[in-house]
């Protein structure tokens, strides 16, 4: 009677403990085990081109789980002893859901019942981006069950939102977009750099639930995800396709290892196509060689070659140091530092403007005019054209170059005249040479056109910024010198455009074995010649058919210019090209 006595005040004292002094700890304790959360994703949000094109979007998808336990038992509450009808059930879910799974996801069934069989497992992820409309198909022989009526369907299988990323141009501005990895986060290109932006901020669901799922009437707190931002890009996709093939011909012509090329609206510094080859396709990035992936036009530096002579004749010319016609006498060869600098072409004594120096592409005859200029001077100007610091495209990678300080040595200004000795990479050279030929005004160059949230709101993006770099009449002299370099040879010409550009030959700096190894092969050119409006900078690298800018890139970047000027409305020249003298008596 004691034992029994002292049982029941334990239970007493117990009941008053749960009932009544520690009551709501209790309740809010089942509550919390009945409670659920599930994350609501937000909607990784589009890059489009300047027309509206889609580059990437987000399409919906379902990530497939199974609850292995509730498959085995087929939904069944195990605190209670099974009928024999549920038994049978429980007998045959395994095979039949393996097989329902094995028919919409592929694979073998056998597969599907060992992720079945893991014990003491409530979740085990099955597949991952499964298209909406294949879950739904699931999810209906699901519900058909074991009648095919949906008296008695089959339990265990689940999906969340498992947003599949698209690129319906594939590789067409592939380098630029970049692509996201398999957790979905941007991995290369502006899905890389935008990746916080795009992404946007996912929700909550919080709610009761029971084995059987969750209870009508119980909590459900739902916080909705905000979408990502949308970013339209300054791209023209039907031009960067176009651009893309140009630079695929030309490399195979070339027999190049790589190229890029670059088009740009010159008086707004945005950029209109950046083309990489070789490139990949965004929906397959893992097909491609990693060293392909990336964006070359601004990672990948360069010594420049005789395109540099046109920023070198804007500095010259902007400290009146040098004019269209401006005389010297260029001999074969000049000693510079320990050695002696010759031109491309063995010659005698030339007398050549310094018209004709751009046009011949003397090394010799830049060398003479760049003594003239100051160090500091020289530097200066270097810097105030972007070279030496990031473009600032907002695209990753960015790579700064190099420039030669104020204490160079003389033979390094001497190389710097003509291209080597400073690096660069494609999108610094394309602005720079845009700021000498715009009328002389440095331009940021930009590749993102606007962003808007996912309400509509406007993003404001970051003011590209612009500075003038040299005078308007320095900027129409070198203009001017340019267009010699087209006339000097009628197969330099596009039909119904004047055109000004510059080639570049120069000696490529291979890191590895610290020496000059091959050449990298260049073009720039504007038009028209007459109103500058369009650049286009094709860079060849390492080719094997030649080492000649003007044999190997002027086709390319005049292929491309025949397309583009139309296409954004150039109207064609009214007048010819004058007849300059490029040489004197």
């Amino acid at each position: 009677m004691l034992v029994f006595a002292l049982l029941l005040g334990g239970a007493g004292i117990r009941a008053i403990q749960l009932q009544g002094l520690d009551s709501q700890a209790f309740a809010a304790e089942a509550a919390a085990k009945m409670q659920s959360k599930r994350e609501l994703p937000a909607t990784r949000g589009e890059i489009v081109d300047r027309n509206g094109v889609v580059l990437a979007s987000t399409e919906p998808a379902m990530l497939v789980s199974i609850d292995p336990d509730m498959v085995r038992t087929n939904g069944a509450d195990k605190r209670y002893a099974m009928s024999r009808r549920k038994q049978e059930e429980a007998a045959a879910a395994p095979a039949a859901v393996a097989e329902i799974l094995a028919k919409h996801l592929g694979g073998r069934k056998e597969k599907y019942l060992e992720i079945i069989d893991t014990p003491d497992s409530r979740y085990e992820v099955v597949a991952r981006r499964v298209p909406a409309a294949t879950f739904t198909a699931i999810e209906a022989d699901m519900r058909a069950g074991m009648d095919g009526e949906g008296k008695r369907r089959w339990y265990g299988v689940f999906g969340a939102p498992d947003p599949i990323r698209v690129y319906p141009n594939r590789s067409v501005a592939s380098n630029v977009v970049g692509f996201v990895n398999a957790e979905g986060d941007g991995a290369a290109g502006l899905e890389y750099a935008l990746d916080a932006q795009l992404e946007g901020t996912p929700g909550e669901q919080v709610y009761d639930a029971s084995t059987y799922g969750r209870i009508p009437l119980g909590t459900n707190i739902m916080t909705p995800p905000v979408d990502g931002a949308t970013y339209e890009l300054t791209l023209d996709s039907d031009l960067q396709w176009m651009v893309e093939q140009a630079l695929a011909d030309g490399m195979r012509e070339a027999k190049a290892k790589t190229g890029t090329a670059v088009v740009m609206n010159i008086h707004t510094g945005e950029i209109l196509a950046l083309a990489n080859g070789p490139s990949f396709d965004a929906a397959n990035p893992g097909a491609a060689d990693s060293k392909d992936l990336g964006n070359r036009a601004v990672t990948e530096v360069y010594e420049p070659g005789s395109v540099q002579k046109v920023l070198t004749m804007a500095a010259l010319a902007d400290q009146g140091l040098v004019t269209p016609d401006t005389k010297r006498v260029v001999p074969g060869s000049i000693a510079s530092g320990g050695g002696v600098v010759r031109d491309s072409f063995a010659h005698g004594d030339l007398n050549l403007t310094a018209r004709g120096i751009v046009a011949q592409s003397s090394n010799v005859g830049m060398i003479m005019l760049t003594r003239d200029l100051e160090k500091q001077t020289l530097t200066d100007y270097l810097s105030s054209f972007g070279l030496g610091a990031k473009p600032g495209t907002g695209l990753p990678g960015e790579s700064t170059g190099q420039i030669p300080t104020k204490d160079m040595p003389d033979y390094t200004r001497d190389q710097v005249s003509f291209g080597q000795g400073l690096s660069v990479n494609a999108v610094q050279m394309a602005a720079a040479v845009a700021s000498v030929t715009n009328g002389g005004t440095y331009h940021q160059p930009v590749i993102l056109k606007s962003a808007k949230a996912s309400d509509g709101t406007p993003i404001e993006l970051p003011q590209p910024t612009s500075r003038r770099v040299v005078s308007e009449e320095a900027s129409a002299a070198v203009v001017e010198m340019m267009e010699s370099v087209i006339t000097l040879n009628d197969n330099r010409k596009i039909p119904g455009y004047r055109t000004a550009g510059k080639s570049g030959t120069a000696q490529r700096f291979d890191p590895q074995c610290k020496c000059y190894n091959g050449f990298t092969a260049s073009f720039v050119n504007v038009a028209p010649a007459e109103d500058p409006q369009l650049l286009v900078y094709v860079v060849l690298d390492r080719p094997s058919n030649g080492n000649l800018g003007s044999r190997l890139a002027l086709p390319v970047t005049n292929n491309i210019l025949s397309l583009a000027l139309p296409r954004y409305n150039v109207a064609p020249s009214t007048t010819e090209a004058p007849n300059l003298p490029t040489t004197f008596d």
